[in-house]
């Protein structure tokens, strides 16, 4: 039996729950099955099926400039930051993708994408302000902020400027584009903004005529325990641009990342899977083996993918990514 997995188009370029929750709700993910992101949002917001021309270059950012932190707290950043240390691997991957890498002087242990990233054993959960300083930073990012951080960063007179884990795709182009403005790169965030929602309206009209009746189901794991997604997600709102539900809906006391079991799973019968591995190979067999599951309408009808390590778990620039693989799944279906 033969299942799909392929590789990722894009240029831009563990596992108990409580690991895997604080890796998406605090941090901003570090990176497999075991990883999750995002907060609970009652209606996703549909990307944007056109896109208004960029201008080839915005005008330069003025500094002192006021900005409110993910916190409503007030940060002026007084001069273009040179000496960025990034703390949170979804706004690593950003900074990068903006231009604001050469700007980057050092990331947290998780932040390993995109590969020419400065990769220290700074912690993004655990942050050691001696360690942070020792850097000599000049803007601190964040997507969880330990009190002692925030403190000890307000001590010595280091900027952080602190996001939330994105509630829907308006919220990743906001935090892209306020990070643009935060480093004096607003011409390459504004250029990313324009390309991710291009590539989303592509994607949506490759599935615009297929059957809006279908409510097709779907179930992702985020490891092996059968952790899922439901709907009032990140990660479940970015399946539901594409009309897909989740399985883990129904779950008794579902919250937003609940264990389901095999038996729930079999009984669900999801029309798709969605599973992380960095092994497809290896998940694919391990999948088929298990015991019912051949049985199962996602295998029977080779409707198992598998996504690549942090492609969903993060909010960031590779989003379209994830969003490419969904959307590939479901116009086969049609």
């Amino acid at each position: 039996m033969q299942f799909k997995s392929r590789s990722i188009r894009s240029t831009l370029a563990r596992p108990a729950i409580a690991v895997f929750a604080a890796l998406f709700l605090l941090a901003g993910a570090c990176g497999n099955a075991g990883d999750a992101e995002g907060a609970a949002t009652p209606a996703p917001e549909p990307a944007p099926t056109t896109t208004a021309p960029v201008a080839t270059t915005l005008p330069p950012v003025e500094y002192p400039l006021a900005l409110t932190t993910a916190s409503g707290a007030s940060l002026t950043i007084e001069a273009r930051p040179e000496r960025i240390i990034s703390l949170s691997p979804t706004h690593t991957e950003m900074l990068f993708a903006i231009g604001a890498g050469s700007q980057v002087i050092a990331v947290d242990e998780y932040s390993y994408y995109p590969p020419e990233a400065p990769v220290t054993d700074l912690s993004g959960f655990t942050p050691n302000v001696e360690a942070v300083v020792g850097y000599q930073p000049d803007l601190v990012v964040v997507s969880y902020t330990p009190a002692d951080l925030a403190e000890g960063m307000e001590a010595v007179g280091v900027g952080m400027l602190e996001f939330s884990a994105a509630a829907d795709i308006s919220d990743v182009y906001d935090q892209i584009l306020l990070l643009g403005e935060a480093t004096d790169n607003t011409t390459g965030a504004a250029e990313l903004v324009g390309s991710m929602k291009s590539r989303f309206a592509e994607l949506l009209e490759r599935i615009e005529g297929i059957d809006p009746d279908l409510e097709a189901t779907y179930y992702h794991e985020l490891d092996s325990t059968f952790y899922s997604v439901t709907s009032d997600t990140f990660i479940g709102s970015v399946y539901a641009l594409a009309g897909l539900r989740s399985i883990a809906d129904e779950a008794e006391d579902a919250g937003g990342y609940p264990q389901l079991s095999a038996e729930f799973i079999l009984e669900a019968d999801p029309d798709l899977i969605f599973v992380t591995s960095s092994t497809p190979a290896d998940a694919l067999a391990e999948i088929a083996e298990r015991p019912g599951w051949s049985g199962l309408t996602a295998l029977q009808e080779e409707r198992v993918v598998i996504l690549p390590p942090d492609i969903a778990s993060r909010w960031g620039p590779r989003i379209v990514d994830f969003f490419e693989f969904v959307a590939d799944a479901l116009a086969d279906m049609s």
